[in-house]
């Protein structure tokens, strides 16, 4: 299993099992995250403070869909 999601996540990019990036994390909430897909750059500065928000077109993504957490989150490529 990978590390835990926790707010260290927030601001952090998602990316594929082949580094395609797939959003950014805006919010970690009990072991879930919350991605948005299409950041602009006011949210990725936000993020990157530690405001944490969500939106609409952010989508769920949870600790057993997670190969590792390190300077980015990354995807298991088996999902």
């Amino acid at each position: 299993m990978a590390a835990p999601l926790t707010d260290d996540a927030v601001g952090k990019t998602v990316v594929d099992a082949d580094g395609k990036e797939l959003g950014l994390v805006t919010k970690v909430e009990d072991g879930t995250a919350a991605v948005d897909p299409d950041p602009s750059l006011a949210e990725q500065v936000l993020a990157a403070v530690g405001w944490e928000g969500e939106d609409d077109e952010d989508y769920v993504v949870t600790e057993d869909m997670l190969q590792r957490v390190d300077d980015e989150v990354v995807l298991r490529g088996e999902l």
